[in-house]
């Protein structure tokens, strides 16, 4: 059983919405193990309300780029985990560079404390055409387009499988990399492109219907879209008939597939 535990929905600046992350549960794993998908500014204390024992089992963090709504939470994150005892290692996954990023991260916000660190970090670079796994699972990636660069991850190489796009618009290599995938959790930054450089959920429907995707959850809207965009969703579907099962999650809403 694979179960997603979306932790936020927002963009940067939302008031209402913590920053677009979720958690993907191990579906083989004995005990519970989580990999965290991005971890901005607005993350780390809802993930710590959500799943309590993160400290022993989150075992993985994907960065799709080095934006800050995507990015930023991770000091607290790591400084938090210090502070619970963590010992197990923790495997931090992304793009060529990452490790770089994620030490001036650290130490831009906690000078000295990486090298204080009671727990190992790993660090996996990613990058498209190249598998890569974690704990078993397969990942694969392929690179949207964004005003920095971005990657889109596939967790599973068959089904169940999930796709996570990051920010931006699908790529060349996306559409591939998405097919059939159970799960599409996509950026709508907006209904239509205003904004050039991010998703829209007139988009993302489109490309989840093109994938054959089984379920498409909309995430990282502007703060002021959502309403426009359900009024978009309702009118499609009147249209088109619509098969696909589009989502607009809540932080703190799971879905759950097999």
């Amino acid at each position: 059983m694979w179960d997603v535990l979306f932790l936020g929905v927002g963009e940067a600046c939302d008031e209402d919405f913590p920053n677009t992350s979720a958690l993907i549960r191990h579906p083989e794993a004995q005990a519970p193990l989580f990999l965290l998908l991005d971890c901005g500014f607005t993350v780390p204390p809802r993930l710590w309300k959500e799943v309590p024992d993160a400290a022993e089992t989150l075992g993985a963090l994907w960065l799709s780029h080095f934006h800050g709504d995507h990015t930023m939470g991770l000091p607290v994150l790591l400084l938090r985990l210090q502070e619970e005892g963590r010992q197990r290692p923790l495997t931090i996954l992304g793009q060529a560079g990452v490790k770089r990023f994620c030490r001036s991260l650290m130490e831009l916000a906690y000078p000295g404390f990486y090298e204080k660190l009671q727990y190992p970090v790993l660090y996996q670079e990613l990058e498209p055409e190249a598998e890569g796994e974690w704990e078993g699972l397969a990942l694969c990636a392929a690179e949207t387009l964004h005003s920095q660069r971005n990657l889109a991850l596939r967790v599973g190489n068959g089904t169940p499988s999930v796709y996570y796009s990051g920010d931006g618009t699908p790529g060349p290599l996306c559409a591939a990399l998405a097919a059939g995938c159970d799960l599409v959790i996509h950026e709508a930054f907006q209904w239509e492109e205003r904004h050039p450089g991010h998703g829209t959920a007139r988009g993302a429907v489109t490309f989840a219907r093109q994938c054959g995707a089984a379920r498409l959850a909309l995430v990282h809207m502007e703060r002021n879209e959502r309403s426009r965009v359900a009024r978009g969703l309702a009118d499609l579907r009147l249209e088109a008939g619509e098969s696909l099962q589009v989502l607009l999650p809540a932080p703190g809403q799971s879905v759950r597939f097999s």
